[in-house]
């Protein structure tokens, strides 16, 4: 469950306002373009993350992107000459772009469960008599799995080799399996579930959307069917692309329900222009050279590293990769808050804020609970020159750092909000009721959240009349986080509630 993180509720504090310009910095992210409606572009020390636009296309896709919006073409022609290329290239038995990897995951469902038949095709998503399961082991369960949920399928999860063997059956489309560590080991590893499923004649699709795209194909030569990929995270394609590997009559299916197609996938479009960009960083993967760029991420890293390690209390550690998936070195920096003067969270924030924006991999250490803190730099997506102002932002925020206190923590009695509230949550669009149980010990909260249609345990505090607390919920592969600050007011409660990647909603209570 995501702890309550009291500061992002208080303004105030020192480090909204704190904005380091790294001393000396030459380089300056900037564009007009993004500017112009108020954006403003960042150094990407994070990865490849959608949200985070992905990657930066190479120069060889953009040209490829402005060659194919000169002409028109037909589109089915267009596939058919660019599925031999990517096969030619991948030594898959064929493929097919798409417009991103959750695309690619969409289309494979819809043509296991319909094939390339015309009548079943314009039956998705509604299921009835035809094959409507995809069966998945439970760690595999993940956020995107819903790509194949929307075609209508109801997911089977299972935790052993038997339980999969007799979730197998007649109305099972597929099995689906997220490349991870966990599955590359153990009873339902890819290869051991390839294995299974090939035995009644399901496809296996593996989501492999981050990883390194290897040639032949890891995932096919371990028994995988289909393998699904991101255009536009580490082969620097467009960002809106995706890469569908599979045997040839299966993802001609797979196109057949995708656009310019009148099927389920007619809304998932990858245009000319994404299906020549992603055929020109499949050419460009085979000339990378990938052990280079290998050793210019760690250049990049031990120059961030020796600078930042001149400061007195700032140790580091190099972490390698687990898998395939943003397949990089990453630098870890840690100190005694206590000592600096700084936390890795007031780093962070400080550096998002800053003068060059930079968006860090990851940190720890929060005043005044855990003052041992970090930060994590990863440099897959840095571009050239850029590990120089990365340096200089962190060497300035570490050696001179804002004044910053603790929390400002109310005083008074804890209010008594023990009992059962009634809740509204209003959303930029909609409501919803929702029912808060609180179990109180003294400041301390623990209790039960409900929603419309889960429920799950709630924990967080009491600060004289104001109140944080937070709940997570499961649904399919999802967690839903909810992160609530009020104030109490007699009977009545008010305040905000942060949802994650759905934003803040209002959200008031009255106690029943």
């Amino acid at each position: 469950m995501m702890k309550w993180n009291r500061r992002e509720w208080l303004a105030g504090t020192g480090v909204a306002a704190f904005a380091p310009a790294a001393r000396g910095a030459k380089l300056e992210v900037t564009s007009k373009l993004y500017e112009s409606v108020g954006v403003r572009p960042f150094i990407n020390c994070k990865g490849t993350y959608t949200i985070l636009t992905g990657s930066q296309s190479l120069p060889e896709v953009k040209q490829a992107m402005l060659e194919a919006s000169k002409h028109y073409v037909h589109l089915d022609e267009l596939m058919e000459g660019v599925s031999k290329r990517i096969a030619e290239i991948t030594k898959a038995p064929w493929g097919i772009v798409t417009a991103g990897c959750a695309a690619a995951i969409a289309h494979a469902t819809a043509a296991c469960i319909a094939g390339a038949d015309p009548e079943k095709m314009q039956r998705l998503p509604k299921l009835d008599g035809m094959k409507n399961q995809v069966v998945m082991p439970r760690y595999a369960r993940n956020v995107y799995d819903h790509a194949a949920r929307m075609t209508g399928v109801t997911v089977v999860e299972v935790e052993t080799e038997s339980e999969m063997r007799a979730a197998l059956g007649p109305k099972t489309a597929m099995v689906m399996i997220m490349s991870q560590p966990a599955a590359q080991k153990g009873p339902l590893s890819i290869e051991n579930t390839a294995r299974i499923a090939r035995e009644k004649n399901i496809p296996l699709l593996v989501d492999a959307a981050a990883e390194t795209l290897t040639i032949p194909n890891i995932h096919l030569e371990h028994g995988a069917t289909m393998v699904a990929y991101s255009g536009g995270k580490c082969m620097r394609g467009p960002q809106a692309a995706g890469l569908l590997l599979g045997p040839k009559d299966l993802l001609e299916a797979a196109w057949w329900n995708s656009a310019p197609h009148h099927a389920f996938g007619r809304a998932l479009k990858a245009g000319k222009e994404e299906i020549m960009g992603m055929l020109a960083a499949l050419e460009m993967w085979t000339q990378r050279n990938q052990d280079a760029e290998w050793k210019q991420w760690e250049s990049w890293l031990a120059y961030i590293k020796d600078r930042a390690c001149r400061i007195n209390g700032v140790t580091s550690e190099i972490v390698l990769p687990e898998d395939l998936s943003n397949h990089a070195p990453q630098l870890r920096l840690k100190w005694d808050a206590a000592k600096l003067g700084i936390t890795g969270k007031e780093v962070q924030r400080a550096l998002d804020r800053g003068t060059p924006r930079i968006y860090l991999a990851d940190s720890q250490g929060e005043r005044p609970k855990q003052m041992a803190s970090s930060v994590m730099i990863m440099p897959y997506m840095m571009q050239p020159g850029e590990h120089v102002p990365v340096a200089q932002a962190l060497v300035e925020i570490l050696s001179h750092p804002p004044k910053l206190d603790n929390p400002v923590v109310p005083l008074g009695d804890p209010a008594k909000v023990g009992g059962t509230w009634k809740a509204q949550l209003h959303f930029t669009r909609g409501s919803a009721s929702h029912e808060f149980r609180f179990e109180q010990s003294g400041g301390r909260l623990a209790g039960n959240h409900k929603m419309e249609f889960l429920s799950n345990p709630l924990d967080g505090e009491m600060h004289a009349r104001e109140i944080t607390f937070q709940s997570a919920h499961r649904f399919e592969g999802t967690v839903l986080e909810y992160e609530f600050h009020g104030t109490v007011d007699g009977d009545s409660m008010t305040g905000k509630v942060r949802m994650g990647e759905y934003g803040v909603a209002e959200w008031t209570a009255r106690r029943v």
